[in-house]
């Protein structure tokens, strides 16, 4: 038993970069974007309100080093960027699925566990 539990968390410490690259909020969602047709920068940012124009290039950057987004320039008046997922990217479309289904259907149980654990925090302080 101990040995399966340090196999798990050795697994999962070998694997924390790239979870960390993938599964920030503001990557799911543009990958989510990106999986239905290629985008333009402004595009992506109106679809994702309220996202930042700062934390949108960032995330756009990371996601291109990292392989799952690639990025077009196009030769138009003012200069146009579109970014697109790639294959590798497309990969990760199965499980963001199974993650947005997964919200849909426990997500008044988180939000009635959050009321609870609220509730409980302000009546402690009150006591």
């Amino acid at each position: 038993m101990a040995t399966d539990i340090a196999a798990l968390l050795a697994e999962i410490n070998s694997t924390r970069p790239i979870l960390e690259q993938v599964a920030n909020k503001w990557s799911v969602l543009i990958l989510t974007v990106l999986c239905t047709q290629p985008a333009r920068f402004n595009a992506i940012k109106r679809r994702l309100d309220p996202i930042t124009h700062k934390a949108l290039t960032e995330a756009l950057r990371r996601l291109e080093r990292n392989g799952l987004v690639s990025r077009r320039v196009i030769a138009s008046s003012p200069v146009a960027v579109e970014y697109a997922i790639t294959p590798l990217g497309r990969t990760l479309q199965d499980p963001f699925v199974a993650l947005v289904g997964w919200a849909r259907q426990y997500g008044v149980a988180i939000e009635k566990a959050q009321e609870d654990y609220d509730n409980q925090r302000a009546a402690d302080e009150a006591a």
